[in-house]
């Protein structure tokens, strides 16, 4: 089964951080990366450049809006993602508090909707699950 565990924490403590943070921080991401790929679980992941290089894009009535910064304002933001291939939400969610992040923000643990279980006649949230 696959997971998205989503990143959030308050950017503006990298912005604040040393460089020897920074340093611990990317070494930290860099040993669940390899321990992760060592069991088999990390599919992929991604860190995302601040909250200031985003754009939100909108449609309404058939016109583009675009605004300059993420989709809401929030205490924490969207730092990056891990894809997990995990047997299970547990398994995932014990992954999951070994990302640096876990500490100082937080970590969404979502399952990535199985399409093909949909077409077969399962439920959106039978298809999570499959």
């Amino acid at each position: 089964m696959k997971y998205l565990a989503i990143i959030y924490n308050d950017e503006s403590l990298y912005t604040n951080a040393s460089p020897e943070d920074i340093g611990a921080i990317f070494a930290a991401h860099g040993k669940f990366g390899e321990d992760s790929s060592k069991a088999g679980v990390f599919l992929g992941g991604e860190g995302l450049e601040p909250t200031s290089a985003a754009t939100t894009v909108r449609v309404r009535d058939g016109e583009r809006l675009l605004t300059d910064g993420p989709y809401a304002e929030t205490k924490e933001q969207i730092g990056g993602y891990y894809l997990l291939e995990c047997k299970d939400l547990d398994d995932a969610l014990n992954w999951a508090a070994q990302i640096p992040e876990a500490k100082t923000g937080a970590i969404e643990v979502r399952p990535i909707m199985n399409f093909e279980a949909i077409e077969a006649g399962q439920s959106a949230g039978q298809a999570a699950t499959s």
